[in-house]
């Protein structure tokens, strides 16, 4: 039987011979939080990169804009998997190969996203999974026993890709949070853009820092809209909706639910258009989409403005 995705990451990180990129600390802002009791609020729903796990550029990319960045984790990738080999041979760097290869697969996936959707999301795993396919025509082997079907093994391949290309770990004072929510009986849900791996990937980081947690019952799969499931990116209506579906079925309505996020556009004004609660969390300057003439603005307004994350609980406790 083939290798769980989350028992391939534990696998990863276990090795010594892998030196990961360090996740960035927070650059906190000169912001005031403004905080106001919440009363009414039943649950909770989570964006995940740049307010759960901090991350260089405050969001998940496939390209880094930083060409060595961008280098060095082609590089890893393409020897981790042992690629080279089966690779056209030019002259030129590996990494400059495989960047010309990731953008073609990127573009030819684009014209394959769903007619109509204005913010269709790239599978990261398809896009592995398609450079694998054109390895193979070249010789390229690997162990399906071991690392599953086409796309699982693409799904593996992405997780070290994006680890290597930008770090991450728990935002400060994100796991005291929500256990601290669960235990005053709130519901957590996550409306949050992410990859296969992204729910893998948060709880990873979470248990390292907190063993013995199970935050697959805080932060239960039921409840968990994500982009790559849904096929549509923030600010897309499709990613809240499923997520509120869920918390409709156990009599939870919009008003009782606060979205946490850290971009106006894209975690604010959807939230708020479909009846929820809003909180910005202005906790960390990379991943913050916010500026003073945008909070002017009535339907980007959020309820509560954040500066530590902990301050949820504060709002919510009776």
């Amino acid at each position: 039987m083939p290798q769980t995705l989350a028992k391939y990451i534990e696998s990863l990180h276990a090795r010594k011979d892998l030196l990961w990129p360090e996740p960035p600390a927070p650059e906190p802002l000169k912001a005031k939080p403004h905080l106001k009791p919440l009363p009414s609020i039943r649950a909770v729903s989570w964006s995940v990169y740049g307010t759960l796990l901090p991350l260089p550029l405050g969001e998940l990319v496939f390209e880094h804009p930083t060409k060595f960045v961008m280098d060095v984790a082609l590089d890893k990738t393409i020897q981790e998997f042992r690629m080279w080999k089966s690779m056209t041979r030019k002259p030129g760097p590996p990494a400059d190969h495989m960047r010309v290869w990731l953008g073609n697969v990127i573009d030819d996936l684009k014209f394959q996203t769903p007619a109509g959707e204005k913010h269709p999301e790239l599978g990261s795993h398809l896009i592995w999974a398609g450079i694998v396919k054109k390895l193979m025509t070249n010789e390229y082997i690997y162990s399906e026993s071991q690392l599953g079907d086409l796309e699982e093994y693409g799904a593996k391949i992405a997780y070290f890709y994006h680890a290597m290309l930008q770090g991450v770990g728990p935002m400060p004072e994100a796991i005291r949070t929500i256990l601290a929510l669960n235990d005053l009986g709130k519901k957590q849900a996550i409306a949050a853009d992410g990859q296969q791996f992204s729910w893998e990937q948060l709880h990873f980081h979470f248990r390292s820092e907190a063993p013995g947690q199970d935050f697959s019952a805080v932060l239960p799969q039921r409840l968990q809209s994500w982009s790559i499931g849904v096929g549509a990116r923030k600010p897309s209506e499709r990613l809240f909706r499923a997520m509120l579906a869920t918390l409709r079925a156990e009599a939870i309505d919009p008003s009782e639910v606060l979205h946490v996020g850290t971009h106006l556009y894209h975690d604010v004004a959807p939230a708020r258009k479909l009846g929820m609660r809003t909180a910005l969390f202005a906790g960390d300057k990379t991943s913050l989409r916010a500026t003073k003439e945008d909070m002017r603005e009535p339907h980007l307004r959020p309820d509560v403005l954040l500066t530590r994350l902990s301050q949820i609980v504060d709002i919510l406790t009776p």
